[in-house]
């Protein structure tokens, strides 16, 4: 079993419950005075037996019905009730807004370690585990925090006072009663062992819910068309119907553990209780007052039991739960990092490949010894077959993963010493299948960079044949984008990346066959805004279809991850290799059938 489906130990959990904790840490002054409010109700809680119990023996026993004691024991009474109930909205109030500011801080951690995470980590997990952990994992988190903690520290203020009670009203019996807590202690203990593999398993299938029905809605199109309601319904059922075994797993043990065994345990000593004070009553008379306030000290002691008991199930859910979320937030596979020399800028944007080898699973290279220099204003276009290698050096040149072997140079020095925030801004990537965010037109040009005027997005938006298609929508600019951009065709897409690009003017471009969702009238449009964007920028471009980039400096045939020819585009036809080949098969054959019929 992985590190993340394994049943958790004790220590395990209790180092995720000290490492929870860690997070209340900020609020300890408001915990204190939340904690102060419950041992104020706790204390009205165990005054008011003894209330009832002086009434009992003092009054109604002896007939003695003096109204200034009496009115004085039920003004107090009612006092304390109406004070607990005050206090104890309070309390509920204070804890409440304590838990959402820690779910708060925590969401925030996660999200921010979601940002902060490699590539690699999102090739190997599914979108909806991470989902899961961010929503659904937290909110479990929160309650504990609301209600676990509250009712866990309010019921040992009760065993405290309960039992200080009980001493003062019978020594021998409630030093009896003690004999119960190792038995409530195993009950306790058994459950957590046992609810705590349930659990994990429950947590982990409700993350296989939230995957399935992410890629479910991302691939909705694909589905239809090819008649997968079907098959998904049955796997999505398959998946449900584990996470309801698993839900009844847990129903069952809480069902016997919980409430039903300690309530067997609550009767065994109220039977004690009750044999005990009969047994007593035929050698000396038996105060009634005291047998009151005993019988209901037991039943006020059995039922934060109960309480806590009932509570397990939510603090087991939690412990899961943030067990979790500490392994996405211990998770190693973050992004490169960065030497970080903050002097060192791009000016020129020269590129250099040396002797770069790279493997996405440390075990079979999918590039090898890569070499070649992208000079200022000139563009290097990547070709060949699909699995070359072409996105593997777009995705190590764009830092979203580390290599080891073999450096990539930028102005002469590597990559690894200009800071992130350099490389991002002098460098601009446009992929084929652009990523259009909810908003508006202009908030995806600009990307909230306040740099950006409304001005050079206008200009950018020219620049690129984008304008034209946007001031004919009903709100131009301001025209809303929904959803991954899903009104606007994929040539409109586009050429809104591309405005985005444009408006960061930066030194390095990067096009991911850009231009291969755009019909053949506006690719003539953007042919020509491209020719304009390369003019003074350093260009790598990974191109499938040939004829869009006969025009580059340099043309590199990847096969297999490795650098099989070289040379301009007619350089490269005239070699007669693997480019020779690829271009004749996307002009068709008629021209291979034409040179035998000239030579014979």
């Amino acid at each position: 079993m992985d590190k993340e489906s394994k049943v958790m130990s004790s220590k395990e959990q209790r180092l995720v419950l000290f490492r929870l904790l860690n997070y209340a840490k900020p609020y300890i002054r408001p915990m204190f005075f939340a904690f102060f409010l419950l041992a104020l109700a706790t204390v009205g809680e165990v005054v008011g037996p003894i209330l009832v119990k002086i009434f009992i023996d003092d009054h109604v026993t002896p007939r003695n019905f003096e109204m200034t004691p009496i009115i004085i024991l039920a003004v107090t009474y009612l006092f304390i009730q109406i004070a607990n109930t005050f206090i104890m909205y309070f309390q509920s109030v204070k804890f409440q807004t304590i838990a959402l500011k820690i779910i708060q801080q925590m969401r925030i951690d996660v999200f921010s370690k979601v940002q902060a995470l490699g590539m690699k980590y999102f090739d190997k997990t599914p979108n909806g585990g991470i989902v899961s952990r961010v929503t659904n994992d937290t909110e479990a988190i929160k309650d504990m925090f609301v209600s676990v903690l509250a009712v866990f520290i309010q019921s040992a203020f009760m065993f405290v006072g309960i039992f200080i009670a009980m001493f003062t009203l019978n020594v021998k019996l409630a030093a009896f009663c003690l004999l119960f807590l190792p038995i409530l202690y195993f009950i306790i203990r058994l459950y957590r062992k046992i609810s705590s593999k349930f659990y994990q398993d429950m947590r982990e299938r409700l993350s296989g819910l939230n995957a399935k029905l992410n890629e479910s809605l991302q691939g909705m199109g694909i589905i239809q068309v090819f008649r997968q309601e079907e098959r998904m319904r049955r796997e999505f059922g398959e998946i449900n119907e584990g996470h309801y075994q698993a839900g009844m797993r847990n129903i069952k043990v809480d069902g016997l553990l919980l409430r039903p065994a300690v309530d067997l345990v609550y009767i065994l000593a109220v039977i004690i209780v009750l044999g005990f004070f009969g047994i007593t009553s035929m050698q000396t008379a038996v105060e009634l007052g005291v047998l009151f306030a005993f019988v209901n000290y037991l039943n006020r002691f059995f039922e934060p039991v109960n309480n806590v008991m009932q509570q397990l199930s939510f603090f087991q859910q939690a412990i899961v739960s943030a067990s979790r979320v500490f392994i996405l937030l211990d998770e190693t596979e973050i992004a490169p990092s960065q030497e970080n020399h903050k002097d060192a800028k791009i000016i020129d944007g020269k590129i250099e490949f040396k002797n770069l080898s790279f493997s996405y699973d440390g075990k079979q290279d999918v590039l090898k010894n890569i070499s070649f220099t992208a000079y200022p204003g000139e563009t290097v276009a990547l070709v060949g077959h699909t699995g070359s290698g072409k996105s593997s050096i777009i995705n190590l040149l764009m830092r979203f993963y580390e290599y080891n072997r073999g450096d990539i140079l930028m102005d002469g020095k590597s990559i690894k010493q200009y800071t992130m925030d350099e490389l991002r801004k002098k460098m601009g990537l446009v992929l084929q299948d652009p990523f259009l965010f909810y908003g508006t037109i202009k908030d995806n040009i600009r990307l909230h960079n306040d740099e950006i005027t409304d001005e050079t997005i206008i200009e950018a938006a020219k620049f690129v044949q984008a304008h034209p298609f946007i001031e004919k929508l009903p709100d131009g600019y301001e025209q809303q984008v929904t959803e991954r951009g899903s009104t606007f065709s994929s040539g409109q897409r586009q050429l809104i990346a591309f405005a985005r690009t444009m408006a960061m003017n930066p030194k390095i471009l990067i096009l991911d066959e850009a231009t291969a969702n755009i019909d053949t009238e506006t690719e003539e449009l953007i042919q020509t805004a491209l020719a304009k964007m390369r003019k003074g920028r350093t260009t790598i471009a990974i191109a499938h279809r040939l004829s869009t980039i006969q025009d580059a400096n340099l043309i590199l045939v990847l096969h297999k991850g490795e650098i099989v020819e070289r040379g301009t585009h007619q350089e490269l036809l005239a070699k007669k290799g693997l480019y020779y080949k690829m271009y004749l098969l996307q002009n068709g054959l008629r021209e291979t059938i034409e040179d035998v019929v000239i030579h014979q």
